[in-house]
């Protein structure tokens, strides 16, 4: 009896230690693919096609066959998928970097035009997805899908990823065009994610007026109630730190405040059942408005760098992974039988991307620019076709809802579920290295006189000086119109004025209740907190001297 036991917990704890063994070799693995993305991105970072999304799928996609072979065709992967890793550890600090490193004015300035693409395109472009798929899902053979597998298709293929693009275009030299793609990214996402998971607890089968109301109303509560959480979130941060201002003792624990509160920020909204996206997105406005200005220099320095990092190497991980688990053998063989079925619902699905694109993007420019007056404002025809292509490139939101939607822990065992996940891994492959390849000399074409950058972690955004640190365009603009300098935003003198231009109107009154009431509660530039001997009270000394 004894004898027994002892052998069964022995094997058990054999078994135990071969399990930890290969997670330590797989995690080992990983890292070393990670640090070769890197190095490989740095080698190839003037080449004509290749950026460092492509690079990392590539190498995944090689790491993958390399696997399949070892493996005798049993697995492809290191890692098995999982929504929550992507959703909790990995999107949080994507999009959050998003917002500390946006330029707020071109943003907030164009914050009417980003919203009408990144809010109504996405659900125009489900729209015609999810009609288009109820009409040629129909005539092939595969499962039945009922309304809200449709529904969630449409949602699924209507998320962008404009990685690629934003690689490609120059800020600085095209502000209009940058601040339009990278904004409709980001509410894009949040807005396809939002849709989901309102479409996975809605009610579908007793549609009418009152349900349509019922779902529009519900869509539009979670919208204003995560930005409400976030812009919230951000603001305890900087009264928090502005009122103890930890850095006359530690930088560490403002920084790591920082850090804590961005993540808390995404975390509550997951609780409350919001959207984590968009909290975080303006959790990461409101802290780089207000929160970073009042810790010390060594600590903006660090933050910087950091969430910059953070977000580099959490893309790069996504890449990574979606490149080997694109030739997992478990998905395919539930396909193997009728490989033309799974092509042509790939086909049909990127046709209906590219059209559903189009449907929006068009007809919203053109409306936009009827109420411009400054033809600089207007987005011409070029520009146009560029917002059209970055959103034609699908991603990692695309795969972890699909895989939300049509797998149970990475795994599936029906055909029609293994065909959609095959033909989103496909989708998402052949538009990313296509259509990614394909970008730079299309933008070159486009717009010749544009020098191109290589990401939003560029050098512009590092220290330029000790006594103004980070200043980056956005930031030096800020500054000027704080110091009174107020050029660019004329003073409104009536109604018209508003109507004219209300980005601008808006802009100033903000302006005004920003340094007459905002600032002096949670700080920002001009409002930092002076404590004696402190390196801010030192660097207002030294430029003080003549």
């Amino acid at each position: 009896m004894l004898a027994s036991l002892y052998t069964s917990l022995t094997t058990k704890m054999l078994s135990v230690s071969t399990s930890d063994h290969a997670s330590v070799v797989s995690l080992n693995l990983f890292v070393a693919l990670l640090c070769a993305c890197i190095v490989v991105g740095h080698l190839l970072e003037e080449h004509r096609w290749i950026n460092e999304s492509i690079t990392a799928l590539l190498i995944g996609l090689g790491t993958g066959v390399v696997i399949l072979l070892m493996s005798r065709g049993k697995s492809s992967h290191l890692l098995v998928f999982s929504e929550d890793l992507f959703f909790i550890y990995l999107l949080p600090p994507i999009i959050f970097n998003a917002g500390f490193q946006v330029k707020k004015k071109q943003f907030f300035r164009n914050f009417v035009t980003i919203m009408a693409f990144g809010a109504i395109g996405t659900i125009i472009s489900c729209t015609v997805i999810s009609l288009g798929a109820i009409h040629f899902f129909k005539k092939l053979d595969i499962a039945t899908f009922d309304l809200g597998d449709i529904l969630a298709i449409g949602a699924i293929f209507a998320a962008t990823d404009s990685v690629c693009t934003l690689q490609v275009l120059n800020q600085d030299e095209t502000p209009l065009l940058y601040s339009l793609v990278f904004g409709e990214g980001v509410v894009n996402d949040a807005t396809s994610v939002v849709l989901f998971n309102a479409i996975q607890s809605f009610d579908l089968t007793h549609l009418n007026h009152e349900a349509a109301f019922h779902f529009l109303g519900n869509f539009l509560y979670l919208f204003l109630l995560s930005t409400v959480l976030g812009v919230a979130t951000g603001l305890v941060s900087a009264y928090v730190i502005k009122k103890l201002y930890f850095g006359r003792h530690s930088t560490d624990r403002e920084v790591a405040l920082m850090m804590l509160m961005a993540y808390l920020s995404y975390m509550l909204a997951e609780l409350f059942a919001l959207s984590g996206i968009l909290t975080v997105f303006f959790c990461g406005i409101v802290m780089s408005h207000y929160t970073w200005h009042n810790v010390t220099e060594s600590s903006r320095v660090t933050t910087k760098h950091t969430f910059a990092t953070l977000s580099f190497l959490a893309e790069t991980f996504i890449f990574l992974y979606v490149g080997m688990d694109a030739l997992d053998i478990e998905k395919w063989r539930f396909v193997s039988d009728s490989p033309g079925t799974s092509v042509a619902v790939s086909s049909i699905l990127m046709g209906l991307v590219m059209l559903g694109r189009a449907a929006f993007v068009f007809p919203l420019s053109f409306l936009s620019n009827l109420s411009k007056k400054n033809q600089s404002e207007k987005i011409d025809i070029k520009q146009q076709v560029v917002i059209w292509w970055a959103g034609l490139m699908r991603g990692a939101v695309s795969m972890a809802l699909a895989y939300n939607k049509f797998t149970r822990s990475g795994h599936t065992e029906l055909r029609g579920n293994a065909i959609m996940i095959t033909s989103t891994i496909t989708v998402c492959l052949f538009s990313t290295m296509v259509f990614g390849m394909l970008t730079k000399p299309l933008i070159r074409h486009l717009m010749p006189h544009q020098s191109t950058t290589t990401s939003m972690l560029s050098d512009d955004n590092t220290p330029k000086s000790l006594h103004m640190p980070l200043l980056d365009g956005e930031q030096q603009d800020s500054f000027v119109e704080f110091s009174g300098s107020h050029h660019d935003v004329p003073r409104p003198d009536s109604l018209r004025g508003f109507l004219m231009r209300p980005a601008r109107t808006v802009h100033h009154y903000w302006r005004q209740f920003d340094d007459a009431f905002m600032r002096p509660v949670f700080g920002g530039r001009g409002f930092v907190p002076f404590v004696p001997g402190s390196p801010i009270e030192r660097s207002t000394h030294d430029l003080s001297k003549p």
